[in-house]
Order: C-alpha cells, then sequence, then structure tokens
C-alpha cells in the first residue's frame, strides 16, 4: 500500500495506562496513523485527548457509537480502516461488533470479551464478515518466544512432557482499589472485569503462552483460586495443575500479591531431549537445556540468521546485544497486524511470519481458561475437563 493504515481507537484517552501502550506499539513502524477517537465515556476527558493526540475535533467522538456510525459515512479514502478496543473488559464485546458489522477490523485488548459466550458471538461475526480481528497477546511478539515456539514444533526437544508457567505481581498486595488506584478499581470490580481477577488478567497471559509455545491444547485443569487480601471482590493469587492434549502436564502460577513482585513472567518447557526456559525481564535470552550435554544460550538479534528461525528473525529489530522489550513485542503484534490487512486490501497473500499473530481463536480459549479455571476452584473435584 502507498499509505498508512487509518486507526481509531475507543477508549485510551489521557487518563489510561494501556491506550498510550498501544499508540506507541501502532506508530512504531509506521504503518499506522491515529485518525480518530472516542476517547472516554468523560466528554472533557475525550476532548482534551484529541486535542492532545492532534485528532481533528470534529473526528473526536463522545462515544464509539457515533464513532463507528460517522466513520462508516465517510469516502474511502478518509474513513477508518480497523477499530483498536482499549476499554476495560465488559465494554470490548459490544464496539467490536459494532466495528465488525460495520466493515472495520479490529484490534482488541485482551481478554477479548466479558463472557465465553460472548467470545464465540465475536467469532463467528468475524467469519461472518471476513474481516480481520486481532487480540493482543503481548507476550506472544517476543522474537525469542516465536523461536521456543519453532523449536518446540520442529521437534528438537522430542516430545513434550512437562510445561511450567509463572506470572507473579505484587502491585495489589494492598487494598488498592479503596485507595483511588483506577486501574486496581475495575481490575477487581466483578461487574467490569468478570469472573475473576487475577486469572483472568494475567492467567489468561500465562495460559496463552503455555499453548502457543507447546502448540498443545490444555484439556482438563485442577485450580486453587484464592482471595488474599481480605475485603477484596476477585481472586487475587492462583495455582493451576494442568493437563494438554499431547499427554503433557503443567504447571501455572499466577498472583497479583507477591510483594515486590513487578512483571517477571517465566516459562519452562520440558521434552524428552531437553528444555527450553524464557524469562520476560531477559527477554532476548532463550536458554535451551540438554539432556546430554551443556546449556545452550541463544539470542535475539538481527545479525543471528543463521541460528534462529524465520518467526523470531522477522521480529526482531535490531542488532544482537541491544535490548528489546515489551513496547517492541507489542509494536510486533501491531506489526503483524497491519502487514497482514495491507496484503489483504491489495488483494496479496500475507507470509506465514506476517500471519502469526493472535486472533479470534486465542480469544475464545482464553474466555474458556477463566470460566474453567473458575468453575474448578468452586469444584470438590480433582481435575475438571476443559469445555471450550
Amino acid at each position: 500500500m502507498q499509505r498508512k493504515l487509518r486507526m481509531g481507537m475507543v477508549g485510551g484517552g489521557k487518563d489510561a495506562f494501556i491506550g498510550a501502550i498501544h499508540r506507541i506499539a501502532a506508530n512504531m513502524d509506521g504503518l499506522i496513523e491515529i485518525v480518530c477517537g472516542a476517547l472516554s465515556i468523560h466528554p472533557e476527558i475525550a476532548k482534551e485527548s484529541g486535542k492532545m493526540l492532534f485528532i481533528d475535533e470534529d473526528r473526536t467522538y463522545l462515544n464509539y457509537e457515533e464513532m463507528i456510525e460517522k466513520e462508516s459515512k465517510m469516502p474511502a479514502d478518509k474513513r477508518i480502516d480497523f477499530v483498536t478496543i482499549v476499554t476495560p473488559n465488559f465494554a470490548h464485546f459490544a464496539p467490536a461488533m459494532m466495528a465488525l458489522d460495520h466493515g472495520f477490523n479490529v484490534v482488541i485488548e485482551k481478554p477479548m470479551t466479558f463472557t465465553l459466550d460472548e467470545a464465540k458471538q465475536l467469532k463467528k461475526k468475524v467469519e461472518e464478515t471476513g474481516l480481520i480481528l486481532c487480540l493482543t497477546h503481548t507476550y506472544s511478539g517476543y522474537p525469542m518466544v516465536k523461536q521456543a515456539k519453532q523449536m518446540v514444533k520442529d521437534g528438537v526437544l522430542g516430545k513434550i512432557r512437562k510445561v511450567w508457567v509463572e506470572y507473579p505481581q505484587g502491585w495489589l498486595s494492598k487494598l488498592s482499589e479503596r485507595e483511588g488506584n483506577v486501574q486496581a478499581a475495575w481490575r477487581t470490580d466483578p461487574k467490569k472485569s468478570g469472573k475473576s481477577g487475577c486469572m483472568g488478567d494475567i492467567g489468561t497471559h500465562a495460559a496463552h503462552l503455555a499453548e502457543y509455545i507447546s502448540g498443545s491444547k490444555i484439556t482438563h485443569l485442577c485450580a486453587d483460586l484464592n482471595v488474599m487480601v481480605e475485603g477484596r471482590a476477585l481472586d487475587d493469587d492462583g495455582n493451576v495443575l494442568l493437563k494438554f492434549d499431547n499427554g503433557a502436564a503443567g504447571v501455572l502460577m499466577a498472583s497479583q500479591v507477591a510483594a515486590g513482585e513487578e512483571n517477571p513472567l517465566k516459562i519452562r518447557l520440558y521434552g524428552e531431549k531437553g528444555g527450553l526456559e524464557w524469562a520476560q525481564h531477559e527477554p532476548n535470552t532463550l536458554l535451551v537445556k540438554w539432556l546430554d550435554q551443556p546449556t545452550q544460550i541463544l539470542r535475539a538479534g538481527g545479525n543471528y540468521g543463521d541460528r534462529l528461525s524465520t518467526y523470531a528473525t522477522h521480529n526482531c529489530r535490531t542488532p544482537g546485544g541491544h535490548p528489546e522489550g515489551y513496547l517492541e513485542a507489542f509494536g510486533n503484534i501491531y506489526r503483524n497486524f497491519a502487514l497482514t490487512l495491507s496484503a489483504k486490501l491489495d488483494g496479496k497473500a500475507p507470509s506465514k511470519e506476517v500471519l502469526d499473530f493472535p486472533g479470534a481463536d486465542d480469544g475464545i480459549r482464553g474466555m474458556a481458561f477463566i470460566d474453567n479455571v473458575v468453575a474448578s476452584g468452586q469444584s470438590d473435584k480433582k481435575w475438571t475437563e476443559y469445555v471450550v
């Protein structure tokens, strides 16, 4: 294409954290520009946010319905190509469905919807319209996560037997939702977050990463969910035993009351011949642990093309040794989505590397994980069959 893709944003005004992250990621490769937005449910914040982002006043809308309706009536050379939705969980489904109904592709925060039924409806709408939905499971955008996935797929480790994934945070170690913390307030509110707190917020990331790298699906689980901070309405800690469809066993731990922790997401997989270890606090490194030889250290970087998969090198942005992190991983998801959409608009077929970003199926798996974890946590049975 000889132009940038035009993006409209729902949510993400000046008082929001994740909206700015999305805009940075979308802008990273110069493929996308934000041209309109319904940036807040508060009119003054919406208007101020539009001015801060240099959005035309007549395209700074006060609600998503107005934005989608008016944008859909604009000439093809002016209206948006896709809508990015960065609202709290309860406000994902309606704008996504309306955007798809009006012919707009969608990028959406995780978890994809408020309920599993909504997720299934959204997938059906995507299939009916033939449009593209991208779900921002950020951690699948890291080059060495993609390297790990391809090594497992290529059978380098043999059959996978064990998966360990952990995501500890400490930011909810106090009752912050009652101390003016806006992010804590909606994430711990069942009416806005859904039926799960910690597992819905970060447990879904851990589960997605486990399935993404292993290439296997969770079939059964045994969950222990806890509310550690007195007075909190949703779980803030949990441990889950997992069974996968390839016979592997797994352990998933997620906690938001691990005092002192930031975001040290970590995953380890072990097969018949060896294992892999990746940690977000050192994202450019992938440890390969062999049964019969010393541990191997693989590093991300544009100059390691002779030893990394094409999926990894496609998502490397700098020469080896220059750090790439969370924003770059987020940017990789937006770039792959943008390149896929641009190819589609040009009538061309995108490469397999470009098509590697989360979508509606991942969204359904995420909502199913929440449902099944909560059901297991409330059950007296040791194992709960994973229902999707």
